[in-house]
C-alpha cells in the first residue's frame, strides 16, 4: 500500500509563491508517474502537471510558464512549485501515482487560495 501526504497549501496574495510537497510511504513512489492534480469549488477535478518517473513534464496550458513539477526520488517526495499565482488557481490540490499495473493512489489534498 502507498500512501501520500501533500503539504504546503496555504493563504497567498495574488503574484506570490507557494510550493506544494507530496510525500510517498513507500519506493513504490519513485517507479511511477507522479500528476498534481486541483480542483476548485464547483468544478471538476483537474491534471495540472505530471511528471514521469524519469522527469518528463507536461502542464495544463493554463500554468506553463509559472508551475514547475519536479520529484526527488531518493526521498519518495515530489513537488510543485507554483509562481505568479492567480485568483484562478485557488482550488484543493491533490497528489496522484498511478502504477504500470493499474493501480491508483491519492493524497488528502491541501487547500491552496490566492486572494486578488
Amino acid at each position: 500500500q502507498l500512501q501520500l501526504v501533500e503539504s504546503g497549501g496555504g493563504l497567498v496574495q495574488a503574484v506570490g509563491s507557494l510550493r506544494l510537497s507530496c510525500e510517498a510511504s513507500s519506493g513504490i513512489f519513485s517507479m511511477n508517474p507522479l500528476a498534481w492534480y486541483r480542483q476548485a469549488p464547483g468544478k471538476q477535478r483537474e491534471l495540472v502537471a505530471m511528471i514521469t518517473e524519469g522527469g518528463s513534464t507536461n502542464y495544463v496550458d493554463s500554468v506553463k510558464g509559472r508551475f514547475t513539477i519536479s520529484r526527488d526520488n531518493a526521498k519518495n517526495t515530489g513537488y510543485l512549485q507554483m509562481n505568479s499565482l492567480k485568483a484562478k488557481d485557488t482550488a484543493v490540490y491533490y497528489c496522484r501515482i498511478t502504477t504500470w499495473v493499474g493501480r491508483d493512489f491519492w493524497g488528502q489534498g491541501t487547500q491552496v487560495t490566492v486572494s486578488s
